[in-house]
C-alpha cells in the first residue's frame, strides 16, 4: 500500500495525486488553529529538504466541519494525523474523530521536531487515544531517540495497531553569504534521501521488536527504495519529499516496485515484508551451526 507522508500533499488542491494513492494522510490536526512558525520555513539542502512548518493547520473544529467532508468525497481512504500538547489533547481529538465515517485510521503524531512542549510519554498518549476511539491507530515515531524499538514496544503495550516510521530529524542549514540559519526557527526537520538509512534502521529494529504493521517513510523516491524499506519490515510505504518534485511518483514507484519484485522472483508483495530479517536469521543459524561443529 502506498500513502503520502503527513504534510507532504494537499489532497484538495491536488486531488488527482491523492487518488493515485491507496490512502491519503492529512496534515497534522491540533485542537486549536495554528499559524505555524514564521517564514522562511522550507530550505532545500543537499540530498533533501529542511522544514519548520510548525503544524500549521485550521484546528479540529474547522477540519471536521469544512475539510473532512471534502476529503470524504475524493473516494480515497482517509487517515487523519493528530497532534497535541497534552495527553488529554490526543484523547479528545481521537474521540471527536471516532464516529466520522470518512476516517479510515488515525495517526498519532508524537514526534514533530518543529514545535515545543510535545508530551514525552508515548505510552500514555497511545493508551489515552486507544480508550477514546475504535479506529485503527498508527503511532508516528521520531528517530531522535536512544532506542526507538523500546518506544515502539511502549506504544504496542498501550494499544497501537501499527507504527509510522519515521518522522523527520533535526538538521541545520546556513546561508552561503551571511552564515546565518536559513530557517527562521534555526533548525528544521530533515527529509529526503539523507533520511533513508535512518528510516531503514528504525523500521528494521521496530519490526524485529514488535511485529506490528509498519508504514515506512523517509527518502523513498524509487521502487528500489520502496522494496528496501519493505524488506526491512514495512507493510506499507509513504512518500514525502519526492511528491514536491514529482507528483506522478505514486504511479511510477508502484510500477518500479512491481519490476523489482519480478526481478527478485519473490511473488506477492507480502513475501518481501521482513525479508531482510529472514536472511539475517539464516546467516545467524549458519554461524551457530559452524560454532557448534567447531566445539565438537
Amino acid at each position: 500500500m502506498i500513502l503520502n507522508a503527513s504534510g507532504c500533499l494537499d489532497a484538495l488542491t491536488a486531488p488527482a495525486v491523492a487518488r493515485s494513492l491507496d490512502a491519503f494522510v492529512t496534515k497534522t490536526v491540533t485542537p486549536l488553529p495554528r499559524e505555524g512558525n514564521a517564514p522562511p520555513r522550507i530550505a532545500e539542502v543537499e540530498q533533501g529538504m529542511l522544514n519548520s512548518i510548525g503544524l500549521a493547520n485550521p484546528g479540529i473544529d474547522r477540519f471536521l466541519s469544512q475539510t473532512l467532508p471534502r476529503l470524504g468525497e475524493l473516494g480515497v481512504p482517509v487517515w487523519v494525523s493528530v497532534g497535541g500538547f497534552t495527553v488529554a489533547d490526543y484523547a479528545d481529538l481521537c474521540d471527536r474523530l471516532d464516529d466520522r465515517p470518512e476516517v479510515e485510521a488515525i495517526e498519532l503524531n508524537v514526534s514533530c521536531p518543529n514545535v515545543d512542549d510535545v508530551p514525552g510519554s508515548v505510552g500514555e498518549i497511545v493508551a489515552a487515544a486507544r480508550a477514546a476511539t475504535r479506529k485503527p491507530l498508527y503511532t508516528k515515531l521520531s528517530p531522535a531517540t536512544a532506542d526507538i524499538a523500546e518506544v515502539a514496544l511502549a506504544a504496542q503495550r498501550a494499544g497501537t495497531d501499527g507504527l509510522s516510521l519515521v518522522n523527520t530529524i533535526l538538521g541545520l542549514a546556513l546561508d552561503n553569504h551571511t552564515l546565518k540559519p536559513r530557517l527562521s526557527r534555526g533548525a528544521g526537520g530533515l527529509s529526503g534521501a539523507a533520511l533513508k538509512p535512518i528510516a531503514l534502521a528504525a523500521v528494521y529494529a521496530c519490526y524485529a521488536a514488535t511485529g506490528l504493521p509498519i508504514v515506512g517513510m523517509g527518502g523513498i523516491a524509487s521502487g528500489r527504495d520502496a522494496i528496501e524499506i519493505v524488506a526491512a519490515g514495512a507493510a506499507s510505504v509513504a512518500l514525502g519529499t519526492i511528491l514536491f518534485s514529482d507528483p506522478d511518483a505514486p504511479g511510477r514507484i508502484r510500477a518500479e516496485l512491481a519490476s523489482e519484485m519480478a526481478a527478485l522472483a519473490v511473488g506477492e508483495a507480502d513475501n518481501v515484508i521482513g525479508l531482510a530479517h529472514a536472511k539475517t536469521t539464516a546467516a545467524s543459524e549458519t554461524a551457530a551451526a559452524a560454532a557448534a561443529l567447531s566445539v565438537q
